[in-house]
Order: structure tokens, then C-alpha cells, then sequence
């Protein structure tokens, strides 16, 4: 078992692991994520999205898949971890933390302050293996989205804007 980070070939076992947790959150239906898609984020012109994978006897069982974000307050860059999955049958032999102890190494080689993400409250295996890790919850934080119609609707209301 090993952890590198994701290849061009490993694009459609990531994309169908992506389906697995969105399966696993009871959000399957939510999922758009194409193969082309993917590919472009982590190797197009200008990638915005990095990630790793983890490998048992060959096959990719687990992804972390991440982007960079900013603290004003720090001043410095951070990591956040978008979707952290290991296959059911492949937790327990530590992919998971090796996983998220890559990406806690990238932040402190590379100087960024933060290594951060969201949880479903309701997931308490993911919690209690987050708090394991050393991670806080930040309890006094409320994360808000904005998306599909809502998103599309606040953007063209530009009344008494500059423009």
C-alpha cells in the first residue's frame, strides 16, 4: 500500500471513487463530475485542482483531491482538502491518514499555515478519525453555498451596481 501523487491514468478510478462518497454522503445525485472535467482541473493549462491517490496491490482504492486557499489573517497559503475517500473494504490500514498526512507535509514544506475541510456532521467515523489526526472542529463557523438557480439568480441581479 502506497500514496503518490495523481496521474493522467488514474482520472476514471478517481471519478468513480468521487461517486462512491457522494453514494456514501447520500448525495449521489449531485454528482456532475465528468472525466474530461477532472483531467482539465489537474492537468489542463492552468490547474487549480491537485491530488493524490492511494494504492493497494496496484489499484487506486483512495483520493485526496485539494486546492490552495489564502488566510488574510496568516498571510500565507493553505491547503483545502475537498474530498478525502478510501474505498470500505480498504480503511483501517492507515490509506486514509497516510493520505491526510501527505497533504499535512505539503503544508509545512511548502510554509502554508492551514490544512482544512468540511464534514458532514452526521459522519462520526470521519470525525472521530479527523480529531485522532489532531484536527479541531471549528463549531463557531457556518459554511454557506451558493449554486445552480441561487447562484445564477444573485448574479444577474446587478440593480445599483456599478457596471
Amino acid at each position: 500500500m502506497s500514496v503518490r501523487p495523481i496521474r493522467p491514468d488514474d482520472v476514471p478510478a478517481v471519478v468513480g471513487l468521487v461517486r462512491e462518497l457522494a453514494e456514501y454522503e447520500k448525495a449521489a445525485h449531485e454528482v456532475r463530475l465528468t472525466e474530461e472535467q477532472l483531467r482539465t482541473a489537474l492537468f489542463g493549462d492552468s490547474p487549480a485542482l491537485f491530488g493524490h491517490v492511494a494504492l493497494a496491490d496496484g489499484a487506486v482504492v483512495g483520493t485526496a483531491l485539494w486546492f490552495l486557499n489564502f488566510s488574510t489573517w496568516r498571510g500565507t497559503h493553505g491547503i483545502y482538502l475537498e474530498d478525502l475517500y478510501v474505498q470500505p473494504e480498504h480503511r483501517g490500514a492507515g490509506l486514509g491518514r497516510e493520505l491526510l498526512r501527505t497533504l499535512a507535509a505539503t503544508c509545512v514544506e511548502r510554509g502554508y499555515d492551514r490544512l482544512e475541510w468540511s464534514v458532514l456532521d452526521w459522519n462520526e467515523p470521519s470525525i472521530a478519525f479527523y480529531r485522532a489526526a489532531g484536527a479541531v472542529p471549528l463549531d463557531e463557523w457556518t459554511v454557506f453555498r451558493l449554486t445552480d438557480d441561487a447562484l445564477t439568480g444573485f448574479a444577474a441581479d446587478r440593480r445599483g451596481t456599478a457596471g
